[in-house]
């Protein structure tokens, strides 16, 4: 009686999943040249194929393409050590967090985009039918408001009404300056980053010291609260990384990662 062999896994060739990933063959090879995607088997015909683990992989790194991350900030994403965990430890549990994160990402960025649409389909159909155009309804889903319920979540509605009133008691002059300052200091840590600086130089800790200065000039942080700055600082270090949106301010998973080391070593040594 002859034994029977055990069923193979599902997986898919290389043109397969090319087709359904709306990508291409050569792409595909491409991740795989950079280390970011390899095939879980060639066959023996020279094919490549992937199983089911892999597709996951390949729709996070779609999902993290589509935030404006480059490859290399990609793969320190996916290969930090909860994903480096062996099969079937803490790599699925893992993967399936960073998965809700991006479809958390997604969902907000769903609703935005709900609301900009409805918006400018209003403003054509008042202008279509000849009628008068309301401000107040013409930029819904373009301004900060977006984030009131997740500021109010993680900080409370009090701290949203401070900033809201803060962010709206400026002149234009005043708000421009304030997003030079953000952009001129997120691009220096995305810099410093990028040059591989020591998350405790000298360099380092003057952009952390600029960063907590940066905080405390809103109102309404709550590095104002006796005791809180270390914590509200540690707590901030790992939301840049965990967060794709704020990741990106910093050049993406790597950059947000020097930030938050740097602001480890400056609660370690000033607090």
């Amino acid at each position: 009686m002859g034994v029977t062999a055990p069923a193979r896994t599902a997986d898919w060739s290389i043109q397969e999943v090319a087709r359904l990933a709306g990508t291409t063959s050569r792409t595909l090879r491409h991740y795989d040249a950079v280390g970011l995607l390899a095939p879980t088997r060639v066959a023996s015909n020279g094919y490549r194929h992937y199983d089911a683990d892999a597709l996951v992989r390949l729709q996070r790194i779609l999902l993290l393409r589509d935030l404006g991350l480059g490859l290399p900030a990609i793969k320190a994403a996916l290969d930090g050590p909860g994903d480096r965990a062996p099969s079937g430890t803490g790599a699925e549990d893992s993967q399936v967090r960073a998965l809700r994160g991006h479809l958390e990402w997604l969902r907000a960025e769903r609703q935005r985009l709900a609301r900009q649409i409805a918006s400018v389909e209003r403003t054509i159909t008042t202008m279509e039918g000849g009628g008068e155009l309301m401000a107040k309804d013409m930029f819904d889903g373009f301004d900060h408001t977006q984030y009131q319920a997740e500021v109010e979540d993680r900080w409370g509605k009090d701290a949203y009404a401070r900033g809201d009133a803060w962010w709206r008691g400026m002149s234009d002059d005043e708000r421009s300056a304030w997003k030079e300052r953000t952009a001129r200091l997120n691009d220096d840590w995305a810099a410093a980053a990028q040059a591989g600086a020591d998350p405790a130089s000298d360099e380092a800790q003057e952009l952390a010291r600029r960063h907590v200065s940066w905080l405390q000039a809103v109102p309404a942080n709550p590095v104002h609260e006796a005791g809180a700055l270390a914590g509200y600082l540690l707590g901030l270090g790992e939301m840049y990384v965990n967060d794709p949106r704020f990741a990106l301010n910093y050049g993406g998973v790597e950059g947000a990662t020097f930030v938050r080391d740097a602001l480890r070593v400056y609660v370690d040594r000033v607090l």
